[in-house]
């Protein structure tokens, strides 16, 4: 699944979770996400920035729900994953075995392959700790990080309800 793929998946609270989280803890991000959409779209960012904030997140919800929003897409769920849910992050490296730097950001190279056992049971305490959505929406970003995906990962996202979006 891509990053505009994820964005038409998620319920648009959880991209107001995301964006609400960047407006009070890392407002250049935000403000650097509005003007890179608005280029995206021919547009002046003040134009997006006159908005409602109400307007201003279903805008940027359903801009990044194109194909060439991709790449900023992937940025921005990346961008509130690495510092918004480090514990997240952590947790999931440290239950694959994935050497990382204490807050989730792998340390050499990422594994070729998934131990099933162990990443089934790494979903299985992991859901038992976060949002299903927010851990669904982490895996298919890790499953991201090498083209295709891991099979393993691939097969948990797609037969796994609890990993569902809807």
């Amino acid at each position: 699944m891509k990053a505009h793929e994820l964005y038409t998946a998620v319920d648009p609270a959880f991209v107001t979770q995301i964006l609400d989280w960047f407006r009070a803890n890392d407002r250049n991000v935000y403000r650097s996400a509005v003007a890179t959409l608005a280029s995206k779209r021919k547009l002046r960012p003040v134009f997006i920035e006159k908005k409602s904030v109400a307007e201003q997140y279903a805008w940027i919800h359903k801009t990044l729900k194109i194909n060439a929003c991709d790449t900023i897409g992937e940025q921005i769920l990346q961008a509130y994953l690495m510092a918004g849910q480090q514990s997240l992050l952590a947790m999931f490296c440290d239950g694959m075995g994935i050497p990382h730097d204490g807050k989730g950001s792998v340390v050499g190279d990422l594994p070729k392959k998934l131990d099933d056992a162990r990443l089934t049971t790494t979903i299985d305490r992991l859901v038992d700790v976060f949002d299903p959505k927010l851990l669904t929406v982490y895996l298919h970003c890790f499953n991201m990080q090498v083209p295709g995906g891991w099979p393993e990962l691939n097969e948990k996202l797609a037969s796994d309800e609890r990993l569902k979006f809807a």
